[in-house]
């Protein structure tokens, strides 16, 4: 790559006119300056240059010509997504995952560390450096080709400061995540909460392409929302905006890890599943997970999936039942937002129809009206991976300007 362009390419993409010619060939995948120019309302010679500049610094490239409308064969213009590289982390709270994408969000590399209980904020920053390193020395990509790092972080987070204001499952507060990150790497960091970027990932690259007003719902070790309305993330007055997790919806419910009783999160998250069948198997329900964990103290949800699709009815019903805790959640989100779609992401996401068909048939027996009762809930399309993927769209939100954007 021409390094005369490296150094200024990321401040060359961020300009309005270049972000707008972008962005048009970004949603197009391949366009002639002709119809760049009709499009964006920019005169010709104005896109010529800049994607003059644009073909200098490798950021697009001309493949094959187009088809002639009377005329010379157009020249067709695609984004180059191996010019650059984004590292995406998806920051706890059972694990750091650590991905690097081209522009397309392709995974060409990820590493990923389980989170021990009890861990320092000193650990848990080093665990991110070190996971973030290993991904950046894995030859993938040259390091001055890495132009940012997205950190998608659960809990409460401070996203002007990149500092994450509480984590409740991890007992952390106010760690700087972006002042250390940009310390140890020399590039651009962007912090967010895991839901909301989750969300902003299923909006550019998954369910959410198509939809301006949706709720994206990430239910695993925590339970968080990321909401989308007219095409951009809302946040709230205080970066407070969608932690359903700690929605009450039961006075006497379990004690939760925020401090309060009865939070959605006590009936819906991965370990809130786990106690619950623990307790239940304790009282004599037969299921084959007593041969599978020995231990009733070392149940995990991933042994009920297991034992689920196997046909256990115990692990089956726990499932529905937690869709219908789901549900009600679902059903207060959508009395308050009116969503056209909400997208269930997180590892508890992967039970699929033994958790979703129960959700689903809570919200039409109880929404008020046809409409709320038909509204289209899905799983993510980015599986495993949505989280860290919507950290690497944080990057590309800074490059690109779309309707995604979180402003």
């Amino acid at each position: 790559m021409n390094t005369k362009y490296m150094a200024g390419s990321f401040k060359l993409m961020k300009s309005l006119n270049r972000s707008l010619i972008l962005n048009t060939i970004r949603e197009h995948g391949q366009i002639s300056r002709a119809e760049i120019a009709k499009l964006t309302k920019l005169t010709p010679p104005t896109v010529g240059n800049i994607v003059k500049e644009l073909l200098e610094a490798e950021i697009v490239i001309e493949q094959s010509q187009g088809v002639s409308k009377g005329g010379r064969k157009p020249t067709m213009l695609v984004i180059n997504a191996r010019s650059f590289f984004m590292i995406g982390v998806d920051a706890g709270p059972a694990s750091v995952h650590v991905i690097m994408t081209d522009l397309n969000a392709d995974i060409v590399q990820m590493h990923e560390v389980p989170l021990k209980p009890g861990i320092t904020e000193a650990d848990f920053l080093n665990l991110m450096i070190s996971g973030i390193k290993e991904v950046i020395n894995s030859g993938k990509a040259s390091t001055d080709q890495i132009i940012g790092i997205g950190v998608a972080m659960h809990g409460i987070v401070d996203i002007e400061n990149g500092i994450s204001l509480f984590a409740p499952n991890l007992q952390l507060r106010d760690i700087p995540i972006k002042e250390t990150l940009e310390k140890e790497f020399a590039m651009i960091v962007k912090v967010e909460n895991d839901a909301r970027a989750m969300a902003l990932g299923e909006t550019w690259f998954g369910n959410g392409k198509d939809v301006d007003h949706l709720v994206c719902v990430n239910v695993a070790s925590g339970v968080g929302a990321g909401v989308v309305i007219n095409g951009k993330l809302f946040h709230g007055e205080h970066d407070l905006a969608g932690e359903i997790g700690h929605m009450c919806i039961d006075l006497n419910g379990p004690r939760c890890t925020c401090g309060n009783y009865g939070c959605l999160q006590t009936h819906v998250s991965g370990p809130a599943i786990a106690d619950r069948a623990a307790r239940d198997l304790s009282l004599g329900k037969e299921s084959i997970l007593r041969d599978m964990a020995g231990n009733l103290n070392e149940l995990t949800g991933e042994m009920l999936h297991e034992a689920a699709q196997k046909g256990d009815r115990f692990s089956i019903e726990q499932f529905e039942l937690t869709g219908r805790y789901l549900g009600i959640g679902l059903i207060n989100l959508i009395h308050l937002l009116n969503p056209k779609r909400i997208i269930i992401g997180g590892g508890v996401s992967l039970a699929g129809d033994y958790l979703l068909e129960s959700a689903r048939q809570t919200v039409k027996t109880r929404a008020l009206t046809e409409s709320a009762k038909n509204t289209e809930i899905v799983l993510s399309k980015l599986g495993k991976n949505a989280a860290a993927i919507g950290a690497v769209s944080l990057i590309l939100v800074e490059l690109f300007s779309t309707k995604a954007n979180q402003s």
